[in-house]
């Protein structure tokens, strides 16, 4: 490992079923690898702007919506997808808004996005489904991955 600077931030709604997965990355990431720089960037919105500031490669993770050919299935994107691939964020800028606005302020050389599918997202629900539980996982180990290559 290199002296890049790496951060993973993991977007999701813990009350909104699926939509969580972000979240539970992140909190699995801190439980295991303490040494890997985790904060969990919410729903989104212009927030996440400054949580990139600084860093070499940003990775952030979240649920998708319709993209995926089944839940849980990881896809991951070097160039932000197509808004409509995630779920609407509570608040006025979405997670990929705030990507797209840090690449264009060159905040952050390199940002990653994972995205796992999500299927329907159930409202006021605080438990995934077991497909989404089992890539928690999966999305780690890429994760590790990709930090080690840095």
């Amino acid at each position: 490992m290199n002296n890049k600077c790496v951060r993973v931030i993991g977007c999701g709604n813990p009350l909104m079923g699926n939509d969580a997965v972000g979240v539970r990355v992140i909190e699995k990431l801190h439980e295991t690898h303490p040494e890997i720089d985790v904060i969990e960037g919410g729903v989104g919105g212009l927030g996440l702007v400054p949580l990139m500031e600084g860093y070499d490669h940003v990775i952030l993770v979240d649920a998708t919506t319709g993209y995926g050919s089944h839940v849980g299935e990881m896809l991951v994107f070097t160039k932000p997808p197509a808004n409509e691939f995630f779920p609407l964020s509570l608040s006025d800028v979405g997670v990929l808004d705030a990507v797209n606005i840090a690449e264009e302020l060159g905040i952050c050389p390199q940002i990653t996005v994972i995205g796992i599918e999500g299927g329907e997202i159930v409202e006021f629900s605080a438990s995934m489904s077991p497909e989404m539980e089992c890539a928690i996982e999966d999305v780690c180990t890429f994760i590790l991955n990709e930090v080690k290559k840095e």
